[in-house]
């Protein structure tokens, strides 16, 4: 398993336990993740999203709750609730992932762990939140020459759109 991948199904099962027991086990998340994982990478990435995904909670769950359509998100299935939240995290916050590998991700962590028809509901929603994220951006500042030609090969935005 991938190092990352394994960061995020650490983190994963640590926003679930947060999710039930409440916020006050947030300072056992180094304790959580030193123990089940020894590469300090990994444990570093997967701190880095619990952390994150706890420090932007509620904007987190307003994203998603914009998105869902005659869902709310306390109905939700505890470990979809909490995949969406991580691949929310990810993809409103960390800009050196690309959206289709966070999303891509959270569908392969909600297959693993929640029911058959989860992937399909968690690319739904982080589609939606991906879009209203690229949309929300603000504008490129205006280019100097209007007529220049489109440059040739692959761009950076093409590249990862991939």
């Amino acid at each position: 398993m991938k190092k990352r991948t394994r960061s995020r199904e650490l983190a994963l099962q640590f926003l679930y336990q947060l999710d039930l027991r409440g916020d006050e086990l947030v300072s056992e998340a180094k304790d959580y993740v030193r123990a089940e994982e020894r590469d300090a990478e990994t444990q570093k990435f997967a701190l880095r999203l619990v952390e994150g995904t706890f420090e932007h909670w509620d904007e987190i769950d307003k994203a998603i709750q914009s998105v869902a359509q005659n869902w709310n998100i306390s109905r939700m299935a505890v470990v979809d609730r909490n995949v969406l939240r991580l691949a929310t995290y990810e993809l409103l916050h960390c800009k050196d992932i690309p959206p289709k590998v966070a999303i891509n991700e959270a569908i392969e962590l909600g297959k693993r762990y929640s029911t058959s028809n989860s992937g399909a509901f968690i690319n739904g929603i982080l589609d939606k939140i991906m879009n209203r994220a690229r949309t929300e951006k603000p504008a490129a500042a205006p280019v100097a020459h209007v007529d220049a030609p489109e440059p040739q090969g692959e761009t950076e935005d093409r590249a990862a759109e991939r």
